[in-house]
């Protein structure tokens, strides 16, 4: 993930998107003869943004530092890149060649925080740190997702629940769509710490023991969804589809609150219901934090 030349995240981001385009859906004509590349070629991107091959070339090698933000627009209407994919670019193409090592300090959850968790006690809700990691959680989440307090540190992470965890595979109604927005979603921190070695593990982790991660995590997606639907299949409480929209922290954006909540009388409702019940006598922790 280090700025070197052609072995940039910009550069592996951008030649992943022109391999999604082909000439036909630009409008551009085709020779018949067969490409030696996938999708555009640089020449191609450069000709539909109107800007010289060598500038394209050297914004997608990483030679350019701060690459205009009209040039990166124009790219972005080229690739037909999305809104999450162009805030990505420009994020990106702005990020200095040698980024200064901070010592990252363990992340801790502010006790008003903690307060609000607690007093949810009839929606799920979670703290989430850097990577997806599990920060903090209430009863009703751990009666959902897992006892995360059973769980060595480094094992609370959403991202790598999901795809070490068969119970959490199970969890998930469409475990493949839910994987694949999890990933989309790490891949956003990339443009926020290229050389975090934390995150530079866990992807290293998850590409060795997981196919389908290292296979989507080279896709490049990326996506900053802040709410959504999942669906669950409990073992417990049966089907529910839960409402979640991820809340950012006011004393640490590196932190945010995820909450899960149900239609009034919905069926997931009744359901949420019931599991308060099974996990109230089961004796589930009520919450947990990192120390």
């Amino acid at each position: 993930m280090s700025n070197r030349g052609e072995h940039t995240e910009l550069g592996d981001f951008l030649r992943a998107r022109r391999a999604e385009v082909t000439p036909e859906e630009v409008g551009l004509p085709t020779s018949g003869h067969p490409r030696r590349v996938t999708g555009l070629r640089r020449e191609e991107v450069a000709q539909l943004a109107s800007i010289s091959v060598d500038y394209y070339t050297r914004i997608e090698q990483g030679r350019l530092a701060g690459a205009s933000a009209s040039a990166l627009a124009a790219i972005a209407r080229a690739l037909r890149l999305s809104l999450d994919e162009t805030r990505y670019l420009h994020q990106l193409a702005h990020k200095s060649e040698a980024p200064r090592r901070r010592k990252r300090v363990q992340q801790q959850v502010h006790p008003q925080t903690q307060r609000l968790l607690d007093n949810l006690t009839d929606t799920p809700a979670l703290v989430l740190g850097r990577h997806m990691s599990v920060l903090a959680w209430n009863c009703l989440a751990a009666a959902l997702y897992t006892d995360f307090g059973t769980l060595p540190l480094r094992d609370r992470n959403l991202l790598r629940l999901t795809f070490l965890d068969p119970h959490i595979r199970d969890l998930y109604t469409d475990w493949e769509s839910a994987a694949r927005n999890c990933v989309a979603f790490a891949r956003t921190d990339v443009a926020h710490s290229p050389a975090d070695p934390e995150l530079q593990a866990l992807v290293g982790e998850l590409s060795v023991l997981d196919e389908d991660f290292r296979q989507w995590w080279a896709l490049h997606d990326v996506a900053y969804k802040t709410f959504g639907t999942k669906q669950f299949h409990h073992a417990v409480a049966g089907d529910l589809t839960l409402d979640w929209q991820i809340l950012t922290c006011p004393h640490d954006p590196d932190q945010s609150i995820m909450v899960m909540t149900a239609p009034p009388g919905s069926p997931s409702q009744q359901a949420l219901r019931f599991l308060i019940s099974w996990a109230t006598e089961s004796g589930d922790a009520r919450h947990s934090v990192q120390p």
